[in-house]
């Protein structure tokens, strides 16, 4: 796992970058998407600090009706049993 200097050293090299002209959501995601799976983390551990620290309230729980999870549950044993037999 990433340690907080690490990303800090990261983080001051993506400022000069980001000053350089990125404004838009749209530039942020391309930027991130071009970033290596260990910068990403780092990003994501980054922002998750950030939000926790600015009081950000997490999403409510997703709920799901029992029918749903039962289809769910009946596609994934039928994909299975497809694969057993090879089709």
């Amino acid at each position: 796992m990433p340690n907080v200097e690490e990303g800090t050293q990261w983080l001051n090299e993506v400022k000069v970058w980001y000053n350089s002209g990125m404004s838009t959501l749209a530039e942020i995601e391309a930027a991130a998407d071009a970033l290596a799976p260990e910068q990403k983390q780092e990003l994501l551990l980054f922002l998750a600090t950030r939000l926790r620290a600015q009081g950000a309230k997490l999403p409510e729980p997703r709920k799901f009706a029992r029918e749903q999870i039962a289809g769910w549950i009946a596609q994934d044993e039928a994909d299975m049993q497809r694969f057993r037999e090879g089709k």
